[in-house]
Parts: C-alpha cells; sequence; structure tokens
C-alpha cells in the first residue's frame, strides 16, 4: 500500500465508524509513522508503506474504530509548544485548556515583570497530564506546585516533566478536599481544568470520554458544581490579596458560578471565552481593592 491509498482507507475506515476527522486522523498516524508532515505526505503520496508500518497502522485503525482516543493510540497530545504524553490515568489534553494555560502564563509575566517583585507562587490544582503546570514554569521567576489526588496520573506528569526539562515543578500526591492554609497559602496564582460534567450526564458523552478519560477527571458532582463550591470556600485563604484564580468550567455554568463566588466573598469575578466563542475561564480576584 502506498501512502495516498493509506490515508484514503484510514479516513474512510473512520468515516465509517461515525469519525468525522477521518481525514485529519489519518495524517496524524502516517505523521507519527513516518515522520513527514501533512505537506510531506502530499509530495510522496507514492511511496511505499513498509510492511511492520502498515500492520501498525492496521492496528491503530481497528483500535480507532472502537473510538479509542487517537491520542490513546499515539501515545501523546499536543498542547501549546510541547507534545505530551498521555494515557488512560489522564485527561487529554483540549484546546479549551490551552486559552486556560495562555491566560494564566499572561498574567503570571506581567505580575512577574514589576519592579521589585517576589518570586511568584502558583498551584495547579488537578494537575493530571502536568499540561497547565508547565504553561505557568514556563514563566521566569515562577515557583510551581501541581497536585493530583491520583498517583497514576502524577507519574504522568512526573515523566513529561522530565522530558521537557521542567525539573522544578514540586509535584504533591494530595486531594483538594484535605489542602488547608497550613498546606498552601501566600499564593499568587491558582490554576485549575476541575471536574465539572454532572454525574447523569457522564453516560451521553462520546466514547472516547466516556469510557477512556479518567472518570475522576469528569464526573463534578450532581450537577457538576461540587469542586467549584469547594474553591470558593477555601481558596481565598490560599492566595494573596493581589492574587487570582483562574477555573475552566462547562457550557452553561457561566450563569451560575459568579454566584457562588459572590457569595462566598470573592472581591471581582469575570468569565472569558474560548476560541469557539463559548464562556469558558472564570477569572476570580479575593478583593476588588486590593487586586493588583
Amino acid at each position: 500500500m502506498i501512502v495516498r491509498e493509506a490515508l484514503s482507507w484510514i479516513a474512510g475506515r473512520l468515516g465509517a465508524a461515525g469519525i468525522d476527522s477521518g481525514e485529519v486522523e489519518a495524517g496524524w498516524m502516517l505523521w507519527r509513522l513516518s515522520g513527514w508532515n501533512p505537506a510531506q505526505l502530499r509530495l510522496r503520496g507514492d511511496r511505499g508503506i513498509p510492511e511492520a508500518d502498515l500492520r501498525r497502522l492496521e492496528d491503530w485503525v481497528d483500535r480507532r474504530c472502537r473510538r479509542e482516543p487517537l491520542q490513546h493510540l499515539l501515545g501523546t497530545a499536543p498542547f501549546l509548544e510541547w507534545e505530551l504524553e498521555v494515557s488512560p490515568d489522564v485527561l487529554v489534553p483540549r484546546v479549551e485548556t490551552e486559552v486556560l494555560a495562555l491566560r494564566a502564563r499572561e498574567w503570571l509575566r506581567a505580575s512577574a515583570g514589576r519592579p521589585g517583585t517576589a518570586p511568584l507562587q502558583a498551584l495547579d490544582i488537578g494537575t493530571g497530564s502536568g499540561c497547565l503546570a508547565f504553561a505557568l514554569a514556563s514563566v521566569p521567576g515562577v515557583s510551581v506546585r501541581a497536585i493530583d489526588v491520583s498517583e497514576a496520573a502524577l507519574r504522568v506528569a512526573r515523566s513529561n516533566s522530565r522530558r521537557l526539562g521542567f525539573e522544578g515543578i514540586e509535584f504533591l500526591h494530595r486531594d483538594v478536599f484535605s489542602l488547608g492554609e497550613s498546606d498552601v497559602s501566600g499564593l499568587d496564582l491558582i490554576v485549575s481544568n476541575p471536574p465539572y460534567i454532572p454525574t447523569a450526564e457522564i453516560a451521553g458523552l462520546d466514547p472516547e470520554v466516556r469510557d477512556h478519560d479518567p472518570r475522576l477527571a469528569l464526573d463534578g458532582g450532581e450537577d457538576g458544581l461540587e469542586f467549584y463550591r469547594l474553591l470558593a470556600l477555601r481558596a481565598r485563604g490560599w492566595l494573596k490579596a493581589s492574587g487570582v484564580m483562574l477555573l475552566e468550567f462547562g457550557d452553561g455554568q457561566e450563569a451560575v458560578l459568579p454566584g457562588i463566588f459572590a457569595a462566598a466573598g470573592w472581591g471581582e469575578i469575570s468569565t472569558e471565552k474560548d476560541l469557539s466563542g463559548r464562556e469558558r475561564i472564570l477569572i476570580v480576584h479575593p478583593s476588588a481593592a486590593l487586586r493588583s
């Protein structure tokens, strides 16, 4: 089989399995096997595919047709400027979370650049693959801690950290429900992509998510807001008065989240949209009067 035939065959198989992105995914699979980017694949469409690669490709296509995520087949997922190791132990990083990462990095860069600023302290809650922690640690002068309740997820995050050269991040096996001010205080920034899917809605998610992402990273309780209520009540005590917390949330939750944080006494509350125009990021400050 030549490259051109393989691209067409993969797209056809995936399309028949109900996967709309078959052409794109075919390109990713061939790219991973050959090392040729999409433009090179088009130019080299008449090249033959080695037998060993073809067998591997057939296995990937069979598994993808059973709705195993492409990222699990390839073992990695892109996030900002990095390629991150992923597995069934961690949530596959989404484009929406890149918006959160960029917004947090922007805030850190602006704050770290102020004259006389002490080293900034940042916390990533529910780090998973480590994607948000790496975005924070990429800003010079920022000390980053990252917690997760899953030791298996932390092994993936630590592996990514070593491979990408972020050796200074402190990864901790902790449950956010057990955190107190004695554990985390004096923080400049908190970020999190917490579980926000209502429990009853998980069964209706796409198979790639429902059957392959860790349930711990999805289930936000009866109404999806369990973790936000906890953070609204406790996280003000973890931040400096000049600090900020940025949280990703699900579709429609912008209608209730500001009220939850206002009732808990947070000083300034706003939301921002993702690249599709949906409200996606919650930004809260402990005190409007003392906001930096």
